[in-house]
């Protein structure tokens, strides 16, 4: 397994739709081992294939519950079901959210409160995840990275116009910028 780089807003692969997995091969699986590991370097609670530079339609997610329970996987080929958002502006703590591929930085951004997901595992089996809250939230954030959007792209006007402002200062915005968890000075 490997700690691989992650893509910085800018790369052309974070801005296309994925591909489907046609065969879950052993290339696959040493993938989302490498993911997995990324993931957990960064630390993040969830990591898309694209942001790894790979265009496929995969993502790793884990995140504990209050009471320390675990909730760990990776879902392939997945389809996305939301509850209808609710009205009115994010709350600026509650749903401030950020992303390995605009590290350091969080914005507040409404999400459904609640999601279904389908999809495969690594071993071809049925994958169903409905959850709410938090987990919901790091469903529809890495669905996203699989269209080819980044939640930066769903801000109000306001907050892009800081999010363009930190891209210049920080070079980023174009093709080839990436970081490496435990290797580069970035805090995600």
């Amino acid at each position: 397994m490997a700690v691989l780089p992650i893509r910085i807003m800018g790369d052309p692969v974070l801005h296309a739709p994925a591909h489907p997995v046609e065969e879950i091969t052993d290339d696959i699986r040493a993938l989302v081992a490498d993911m997995l590991e990324t993931m957990d370097a960064a630390p993040g609670v969830g990591l898309a294939a694209p942001q790894v530079g790979v265009p496929l339609r995969i993502f790793t997610y884990a995140y504990a519950d209050d009471d320390g329970n675990p909730w760990r996987g990776v879902a392939i080929n997945p389809e996305l079901w939301i509850a209808p958002l609710e009205p009115g502006a994010p709350d600026e703590e509650t749903e401030a959210e950020g992303c390995l591929s605009f590290p350091g930085e969080r914005f507040p951004l409404r999400r459904s409160e609640r999601a279904l997901l389908t999809g495969t595992d690594l071993d071809g089996e049925p994958v169903r995840l409905a959850v709410d809250g938090w987990r919901a939230r790091i469903l529809q954030h890495e669905f996203d990275h699989l269209d080819g959007v980044l939640y930066i792209d769903r801000l109000d006007d306001g907050a892009w116009k800081t999010v363009q402002k930190i891209a210049r200062k920080r070079g980023w915005g174009r093709p080839g910028q990436q970081w490496t968890p435990g290797v580069d000075d970035i805090d995600a």
